[in-house]
């Protein structure tokens, strides 16, 4: 029954294949669900209510992927939104507000991917501006996990100073921070995961974790579902709702097209075959996930490790999307781990992202300037939304007065008119 639904000899494969490639895939980004609902409930969200949310939206959604488009691609709540989520907009308008904008922004993904208007958008931003996007996100959520941390702290001569190293949590994220990087270093699959694991046991004896034990009954989701303030959100303004659309687009597309060019699923012209339906169930999941009370769903990049195990059809979704349902009577062991467990994984995985630096050519001026306002604005200005409308600013402009005019799409002064709002509207 398995092989003529999912194809398996048809696409290479075997059921032993898919279930160790899903399981891998799950290992790696299982992280997840120990990070997402410790940077939410900085908002006043209920933690146990937000891993649970956090595990329905990833399995159900993952489950959706491997069903209706048989891709071995894996779903969550996305590193980075949910942190412009939590301390950027939950910051200023309230928890309920940032899901009302995760919802709009899933439904106009949805709409958009339907009317395949995702390619026009896809050509009017160029590329310089897209990596710069993904390594400023980097440094925003590496600077939220330093910030965490203790390892920097607010200092009023130079804004930003070293923390007290000697604080036992400092210590403890210090020590997590240190072992997480070795494990990457070493090259172990799940080495995120094992590092807050590890880090969790070791603040037991220094009197940091508070144990609330393994195995239980997930956590009524009532505090948060279906909570969205969808009319607050329409008040938040264009770029705002726009940032959550923008980057949960390209994050996704570059993660589709990056793991399936690993799986060998490109045509001969270099395009991916159901790549409507693939975005088109991660914008459900978007739209799903603000429902059950998380942020933004999308398409993560450690789906690569089981595509590296021999993943090849949707069975490898299916099998990640099982796993993380039944790691729902797993979660008390999330609100277990303490914050300076979780801080270490926010800096290493902008580290990952910082990768993304390398598509950017800084040789020519007119594409390093935007990238560089766009990658440091968003750390700088504690808003992702803004590095985005600086970034579009400093394209346009630079662009246009060094005799380029007419390789600037005019999708992006529409763009621009809108950034010049955001900043003085």
């Amino acid at each position: 029954m398995m092989e003529q639904f999912f194809k398996l000899k048809e696409h290479g494969t075997n059921v032993k294949t898919e279930l160790l490639a899903g399981a891998t895939t799950f290992i790696t980004m299982a992280y997840i669900i120990f990070v997402n609902p410790s940077i939410l409930a900085s908002t006043g969200m209920d933690q146990a209510a937000v891993a649970t949310a956090t595990i329905l939206s990833a399995g159900i959604t993952t489950i959706l992927m491997g069903l209706f488009v048989n891709y071995p691609f894996a779903l969550a709540s996305g590193m980075g939104l949910n942190a412009f989520f939590a301390y950027v907009v939950a910051a200023s308008a309230g928890w309920q507000v940032a899901l009302g904008a995760v919802f709009i922004s899933g439904i106009v993904f949805l709409l958009i991917s339907i009317f395949g208007i995702v390619d026009y958008i896809d050509k009017a931003v160029p590329v310089s501006l897209k990596k710069a996007v993904a390594a400023g996100i980097g440094l925003f959520i590496a600077f939220i996990g330093l910030k965490n941390a203790g390892i920097i702290v607010a200092n009023e001569g130079t804004l930003i100073g070293l923390g007290n190293l000697g604080e036992p949590n400092t210590m403890l994220a210090l020590i997590g921070l240190g072992i997480t990087a070795i494990l990457m270093s070493l090259k172990i699959k799940g080495a995120i995961l094992i590092g807050i694991l590890l880090t969790t046991l070791i603040g037991i004896p220094m009197g940091i974790t508070k144990w609330n034990g393994i195995i239980g009954l997930p956590a009524s989701l009532s505090p948060i579902l279906f909570k969205m303030d969808l009319a607050g959100a329409w008040k938040l303004g264009f770029f705002t709702i726009f940032s959550f659309l923008f980057v949960d687009v390209f994050d996704t597309l570059g993660t589709l097209m990056g793991t399936a060019a690993k799986a060998d699923f490109l045509d001969k012209d270099g395009r991916l075959p159901k790549i409507k339906n693939a975005m088109l169930v991660d914008a459900v999941g978007t739209c799903l996930g603000a429902a059950l009370g998380t942020s933004t769903v999308t398409t993560y990049v450690e789906s690569s490790a089981g595509i590296a195990e021999g993943g090849r059809t949707g069975l490898t979704a299916v099998t990640v999307g099982v796993l993380f349902l039944l790691s729902l009577f797993f979660a008390p062991l999330a609100l277990t781990v303490p914050g300076a467990a979780t801080a270490p994984a926010l800096v290493i995985v902008g580290v990952l992202m910082m990768s993304a630096v390398m598509g950017i050519d800084f040789n020519d001026f007119t594409e390093a300037f935007p990238a560089f306002i766009t990658l440091a604005v968003m750390p700088f200005s504690g808003s992702i939304a803004t590095g985005i409308a600086a970034g579009f600013l400093a394209y346009i402009v630079t662009n246009l007065f060094s005799g380029k005019a007419k390789e600037i799409h005019w999708f992006m002064y529409v763009l621009g008119l809108i950034a010049l709002l955001h900043f003085f509207g």
